[in-house]
């Protein structure tokens, strides 16, 4: 038996509150200019926020009022004092993305498993939906119970390679001052329960809800946050690898962003096809390079067919120069700021292009070739 646990954060969680800022101020600027180049970064601290970065776009945009409107319909209706510290990018940098190079050099993954039907791991939907939720009844419902602010995390056990059962629920929610834990745990635990599947749900399972007890002062009151740092969270919760760059305030020129959810785009449609249980797509960069340094598939065992076959699969049906990456996902017309609330990737509600099955029916002509042969 394997146990895998991933985690998720509400959107008044500090980090992700940054995230959704950047995410933001790129959609103004997308919304006007296409091709804009952006790389904003915010750090929040109780009630001072400082946005930073480069900002190249024919968009008149107003980054702090932007923020502001993100805090307020987060849950955080405080006076934040903003601080602007942007330029102009690189020209260095943009020498290499006007010749349809990559923006930046760097690693990227994306991962798909059957665990769903979305082909995500079962333990990270399982924790976005119990954030999604929580989320949507502390600003629809129970506004007078919970604050914004909270994380929860989702362990599954694994048999033979196949989810058996949840074992461990965690819950982490800011709650507003003087609410006993009697009002807000039945609240929580009919949220897991409506959220998990039953058939997950047993006598084995934990359920832990404020596990310190008090949780009353929350989001950047209680910790500083920074854009990019829940980029697990926004990911595959664990699962797979990751490269380390995150997604949230670039533009799509960075391959940061568009490789990793072509990725995700290439894996998925692996496991879609049936060429494989699980499947990781990696691609490497160089800056002002449009053909990929390196470009890997791992299915983790799961395969009949042999990954040097699966990667000629891969290399003649999908092309990962960043120009064809950001025209095919059609990225600039993307609305990053929904993104950025409950993760990049398995996110069917939101109809994106990475996340449609597109080349479904080249992957499996190509496929039923090499298990013909």
């Amino acid at each position: 038996m394997k146990i895998v646990t991933s985690e998720s954060v509400f959107r008044g969680h500090p980090d992700k509150v940054c995230d959704q800022i950047s995410d933001a101020i790129l959609d103004a600027c997308l919304e006007v200019d296409k091709e804009s180049r952006v790389a904003i970064e915010c750090f929040i601290k109780d009630n001072c926020l400082v946005i930073g970065g480069e900002l190249t776009t024919t968009a008149k945009i107003e980054p702090a009022k932007i923020a502001k409107s993100v805090l307020n319909d987060i849950g955080y209706h405080e006076h934040f004092q903003v601080l602007e510290l942007i330029s102009k990018q690189s020209p260095d940098i943009a020498l290499g993305v006007d010749k349809d190079g990559a923006g930046d050099q760097g690693i990227m993954f994306g991962y798909a498993s059957n665990d769903t039907s979305t082909l995500m791991p079962l333990s990270i939907e399982l924790s976005r939906n119990i954030a999604i939720e929580m989320d949507r009844i502390t600003k629809n419902l129970h506004s007078s119970v919970f604050g914004p602010d909270g994380k929860c995390q989702v362990s599954v056990a694994y048999v033979d390679g196949e989810p058996a059962y949840v074992t461990t629920v965690v819950v982490s929610a800011q709650t507003k001052p003087g609410v006993e834990r009697k009002v807000f745990e039945p609240i929580i635990k009919r949220v897991i329960k409506d959220v998990i599947p039953p058939e997950y749900i047993s006598d084995r399972t934990s359920i832990l809800i404020n596990p310190t007890g008090e949780f009353v002062i929350g989001g950047p009151y209680a910790d500083s946050g920074l854009t990019g740092r829940k980029i697990i969270c926004d990911t595959y919760g664990g699962v797979g690898r990751h490269g380390g760059g995150a997604f949230s305030g670039k533009d799509p020129s960075k391959v940061d962003r568009s490789a990793a959810y072509y990725c995700r785009f290439v894996a998925k449609h692996i496991v879609a096809s049936g060429l494989a249980n699980r499947c990781e797509v990696g691609v490497s960069y160089a800056i002002g390079i449009a053909n990929p340094i390196s470009l890997t598939v791992d299915t983790f065992g799961t395969s009949d067919v042999n990954e040097e076959e699966l990667l000629k699969l891969v290399k003649n049906v999908f092309n990962f120069s960043p120009r064809s990456i950001r025209e095919e996902l059609s990225l600039g017309s993307v609305k990053y700021y929904e993104l950025a609330k409950y993760g990049h990737v398995g996110r069917d509600d939101l109809k994106l292009p990475w996340e449609k099955l597109s080349r479904l029916s080249q992957v499996l002509s190509a496929g039923a070739k090499l298990v013909h042969d």
